[in-house]
């Protein structure tokens, strides 16, 4: 099949070529694509009216089968409209496994650059796709509702909207998440003490760095908030510490609770179903939250620093785990694929704005490390369990949300490697008295 480009070799701009495959001023799809890029396209692109672009040699390539797939691309903002044709199977990848793309997705981003083209060719490209193909249609039934229509759940960031929220992201199959997270069953950033540690080495290594920068020692209090399938809970009461968890998922709550009577430390350990806003103990030692603040939203800041702060006993050490903008100026909201297949009402924001919502509650910032890197090899490490469990994936949670978390997943790494989102840990102190965090070493106290 010849390409717009192979037949357009005379033309010196886009307002030069002919673009004709029939009547004047009617491009094929696979044209339309090769316009809006300019021609620089590094796979290979086939659609279902016949027409084809790119390298013939190319590694990877993107086949449109569908005009459904015209109008989820033709109508999704951002990513969002790609993410809904491959999720609907409307959109087909090669070159790469559905569980991992991160090479596909990784070319895309290092070559693919889309310019707006000139007014006149603009029309005849909408003509070209067609009318009907420019209206919004159903999206795939794996897809949240938009934000607007989601206040029938209750207002951003109240209890019911964030439960609400938590069960459509971690309520998926705890079979699942086993074949991806691994046996620590821990979803959030490893610490990979060199770079070739395992999966199990560098969570394990994670919730040593936690516990130490808390100064956990036996017979000490832990609450750890959003605390997942009780990783960081169960991992301190090995060490002899008290620890109390809480999570939003009915599913990894129970999960957790068997783990905990499995490993036999039912007297030391607890995980209950509930929001942190609920706990009422006071006094506890130390508080760790692993990955809950992209959940709480950026105006909750004030009041879930300043609970957590009640919540510790004066000198108590609190230690954030989240992921963050690189910046401090870009709006909070994620939109796109993310946010309404992954993270229903996450929110993002710069260190630097953390840092300032913890020192304005009252707590004193003892230290902070950017964990990006680490983060890009943990969701590697995910992404090649699933492509091993894939068939047992596919069966247990159906295709559609299988290729929701391999996309997800290789897009997050792309996007830590890029430096586009980074992952930091801040750890605070309640003072004891003005002026004053407690008697704490000079110097960090803890193996980095």
């Amino acid at each position: 099949m010849t390409t717009y480009r192979e037949r357009s070799t005379k033309s010196t701009s886009l307002t030069d070529a002919p673009g004709k495959t029939g009547s004047a001023g009617k491009y094929t799809l696979a044209e339309v694509l090769e316009i809006l890029a300019g021609g620089r396209l590094p796979l290979r692109f086939t659609a279902y009216d016949g027409s084809s672009t790119g390298p013939t040699d190319a590694s990877f390539g993107l086949d449109l089968r569908t005009p459904r797939g015209t109008s989820y691309l033709a109508t999704g903002r951002g990513d969002l409209g790609f993410a809904r044709a491959y999720i609907a199977g409307d959109l087909d990848i090669r070159g790469v496994h559905p569980g991992d793309p991160y090479e596909l997705l990784k070319a895309l981003a290092d070559s693919l650059v889309f310019a707006r083209p000139p007014a006149r060719m603009m029309v005849d490209m909408i003509r070209s796709i067609g009318a009907r193909h420019l209206r919004p249609i159903a999206p795939p039934p794996e897809e949240a509702q938009p934000r607007w229509r989601r206040i029938t759940g209750g207002l951003r960031h109240s209890k019911t909207r964030d439960a609400e929220a938590i069960h459509h992201h971690y309520d998926v199959s705890n079979t699942f998440y086993e074949w991806v997270l691994g046996p620590s069953m821990t979803y959030t950033c490893a610490c990979y003490p060199r770079g070739s540690a395992s999966l199990e080495e560098a969570q394990d290594n994670k919730y040593r760095l936690v516990l130490e920068k808390l100064r956990l020692k036996p017979g000490d209090r832990l609450l750890d908030v959003g605390c997942g399938w009780g990783g960081m809970v169960r991992y301190a009461a090995r060490r002899g510490v008290r620890a109390t968890g809480v999570t939003l998922s009915t599913e990894q709550a129970g999960w957790a609770q068997r783990a905990i009577a499995d490993e036999g430390l039912g007297n030391l350990a607890e995980v209950r179903y509930a929001d942190y806003r609920d706990v009422t103990e006071t006094g506890y030692d130390a508080v760790s939250s692993i990955g809950l603040l992209e959940h709480i939203g950026v105006r909750n800041y004030p009041s879930y620093f300043g609970f957590l702060q009640s919540r510790l006993r004066p000198g108590g050490l609190l230690l954030n785990h989240a992921i963050t903008w690189p910046e401090n100026h870009k709006p909070p909201q994620p939109r796109g694929f993310i946010d309404r297949y992954v993270f229903p009402d996450g929110e993002l924001t710069g260190s630097g704005r953390i840092i300032s919502e913890a020192q304005d509650a009252g707590l004193e910032v003892l230290h902070e490390e950017n964990l990006r890197q680490h983060y890009a090899l943990t969701l590697r490490d995910w992404c090649a369990n699933l492509v091993e469990h894939w068939d047992e994936a596919v069966a247990e949670v159906g295709l559609p949300t299988a290729k929701v978390w391999g996309l997800y997943m290789a897009g997050s790494r792309l996007g830590f490697e890029n430096n586009g989102i980074q992952l930091h840990q801040v750890l605070m102190a309640r003072p004891d008295k003005p002026g004053s965090a407690g008697e704490l070493p000079l110097r960090p106290w803890w193996t980095p």
